[in-house]
């Protein structure tokens, strides 16, 4: 049974590919070269994406997981070090400095912009520490600048998880060019989708060979350039050859994705656009509404939108729980609310050191539990996530009239 592409009618999300996409893919089958290591456009997408943000390098790798991975491992993150991440995001960032046999540490976050806490995060620097990944939420940068100061004091790798942010700026710099490293996701939901893939972009020549090194089977040819090796293919291929000198995993992006995500890359700023304009609407439909604030974007700051956040506090101040006000708005034809994921340390797998079997001599002293960062506690519940990856600005705007229409509703309920 054939998938017509002829008609998009029906398609949930058809602004994902009114690019090139289709048509570069039809040339990777053409090829025949569908991996990594004998394609071209990996390369291509890792210059044009090096090109955007003013970088020396740029690593495609086949996640936003893989690349955070990639980037402490590159760090020189091992056994018995801490990294230290906010408490208000994805499990990803643990679970990569999990994979490094370290150990996560959580840092509090702002109450109004929801990003790291410079201030916490200093206090929770030890003799251990050796990395902090600072985590740009729903497309708002952290606060960078004293970021970098406690780590340029303290000897620490910064590794941006920009997995959520795609452009933005913190006072006039882009963010992912002001780390060591910088991380990005190209997963189904991303500004810039192809299924799964990721990238890392630095400035560090060194960063960038490990990179690359670690995500494609630890080959010791590889070199921070796209497309460059150290030797021919004849010394390559000679019996005698030895060809491994770390240890890697294949962690390599395969050309059908690399070449849909040059396609969406081509239209990139397009595409962050459309998300920026879909939440300034539903912000709009938010102003004079005491229980549903949006994110706080500070003055020198912009945010690219993978979601719009907003608190919601229905409950005190309407009667209406989080819940009800989700199944109303969806009812009004709304679409679906998403909840902020649970702290990490709270998920079962961190809570209950799952995996600490794997280095007991590391983690026997670490433990995990409620009250460790109460800001991060008290306003993940509350969170709302509305979709700003919307077809066209007219489907956004019809949503956020529902949003409107929702909240007048039921603000009515604490005058009646």
């Amino acid at each position: 049974m054939g998938l017509s592409v002829k008609s998009q009618s029906g398609v949930k999300n058809p602004s994902k590919y009114l690019g090139n996409e289709l048509e570069y893919v039809k040339k990777v089958l053409a090829s025949e070269s569908w991996s990594a290591t004998g394609g071209s456009w990996n390369n291509a997408l890792e210059r044009k994406f090096a090109d955007l943000f003013g970088v020396k390098y740029a690593v495609a790798l086949n996640s936003g997981t893989s690349t955070l991975h990639a980037a402490l491992e590159a760090a020189g993150v091992g056994p018995g070090d801490e990294v230290i991440s906010p408490a208000l995001t994805v499990i990803m960032d643990s679970t990569a400095t999990i994979h490094a046999n370290a150990v996560p540490v959580y840092a509090d976050i702002d109450p109004e912009t929801w990003t790291m806490d410079p201030a916490d995060a200093a206090k929770k620097i030890t003799k251990k520490t050796k990395a902090i990944i600072p985590v740009s939420i729903y497309g708002l940068p952290c606060d960078m600048d004293p970021i970098m100061e406690i780590a340029e004091r303290h000897g620490l790798a910064v590794i941006e998880d920009n997995a959520q942010c795609m452009l933005s700026k913190y006072k006039g710099r882009l963010a992912g060019t002001i780390g060591h490293m910088a991380s990005y996701s190209f997963e189904n939901t991303k500004h810039i989708s192809c299924g799964e893939g990721g990238m890392i972009i630095t400035n560090d020549e060194q960063y960038a060979e490990a990179v690359r090194k670690l995500g494609g089977h630890g080959f010791k040819n590889l070199m921070a350039e796209e497309g460059r090796i150290r030797l021919n293919q004849d010394l390559f291929q000679n019996p005698n050859y030895k060809r491994h000198d770390v240890l890697g995993w294949n962690y390599r992006l395969s050309e059908f994705n690399a070449a849909i995500a040059f396609a969406q890359l081509e239209r990139v700023d397009e595409l962050v656009s459309l998300r920026v304009k879909s939440a300034e609407l539903f912000i709009d439909v938010m102003a004079g509404c005491d229980f549903l604030i949006p994110q706080k974007c500070p003055e020198g700051y912009t945010n690219s939108y993978y979601t719009l956040g907003a608190i919601y506090a229905g409950r005190e101040k309407i009667g209406v729980s989080w819940e009800d006000f989700r199944k109303e708005y969806i009812k009004n034809g709304g679409d679906g609310v998403y909840g902020a994921w649970s702290v990490p340390y709270l998920e079962p797998v961190i809570e209950t050191m799952a995996f600490a079997k794997r280095c007991p001599w590391v983690y026997s002293s670490v433990d995990y539990k409620k009250g460790l960062c109460k800001t991060a506690e008290a306003v993940q519940p509350k969170l709302m996530q509305f979709k700003t990856n919307y077809r066209n600005l007219e489907l956004a705007k019809a949503k956020a009239e529902i949003l409107g229409e929702t909240i007048r509703k039921l603000d009515k309920r604490r005058h009646s």
